[in-house]
């Protein structure tokens, strides 16, 4: 199996290569630059695998929440990518992305509070629990929501991701001793993204390029400075 993964929901940029298991990356951690990293990515790594984009199964999209103009720019690649080689797309959630990063670097882990800062005062959310494959398995629904109105599980997990970094004290607050410990400086990585889609392709979710939609959570991705002001 060949997938072709693409992430840029936030200020890291990544893309990644998964031939039959094994995961080759490129990741930078630029901000605004992701327009000029993410197709160079792409065709360093097709060509180190001496690979041409008709030779792949399908594109593994990393589809949100994120910023609402770097989710747009990986989906836009991904569409044309499918779109030129004839190829499904897989999405796979910004969130749990994140998680299943963090699962693989800390396998000891089971549980994950999944937190990316959204801005305007609120965090995209999400609980995502280690499966017997070890991959990130949603528990719930995923929010954009106020950190104050978060409600955990009744169980004990690890805190993840940019909004631990903005609103640990609030989240702390609420879930006590539960927590294990948090990392706010955990990224969304393409080898993630890479590694779900190859799951989610070999289960049947890939969709058409048509189908393969950007996912902000937030019904209204854009607030007047007035509105923001009120926040």
């Amino acid at each position: 199996m060949k997938i072709l993964a693409l992430e840029t929901s936030t200020d890291a940029c990544s893309a990644a290569l998964f031939i039959d298991g094994d995961i080759q990356e490129k990741f930078a951690l630029t901000p605004k630059a992701h327009t000029r990293l993410i197709l160079p990515m792409v065709d360093e790594l097709l060509a180190d695998a001496q690979l041409k984009p008709q030779q792949l199964q399908a594109i593994a999209l990393s589809r949100g929440p994120g910023s609402f103009t770097g989710v747009r720019i990986a989906t836009g690649v991904a569409q044309g990518i499918a779109l030129g080689a004839d190829l499904p797309i897989v999405p796979v959630s910004t969130l749990a992305a994140i998680a299943q990063y963090f699962f693989n670097q800390q396998p000891k882990i089971e549980l994950a509070f999944t937190a990316m800062d959204a801005r305007m005062g609120e965090i995209f959310w999400g609980v995502f629990q280690r499966n017997a494959l070890g991959l990130a398995e949603l528990t719930g629904e995923e929010a954009v929501t106020l950190a104050t109105d978060i409600i955990f599980p009744d169980r004990s997990g690890f805190g993840v991701g940019s909004g631990w970094g903005v609103y640990a004290d609030i989240l702390q607050q609420n879930i006590g001793e539960r927590l294990l410990g948090i990392d706010a400086l955990v990224h969304p990585h393409a080898a993630a993204v890479a590694q779900l889609g190859a799951y989610g392709f070999a289960n049947g979710q890939a969709v058409d390029v048509e189908q393969a939609l950007p996912v902000y959570l937030r019904d209204k991705v854009a607030k007047t400075q007035a509105e923001r002001s009120a926040i």
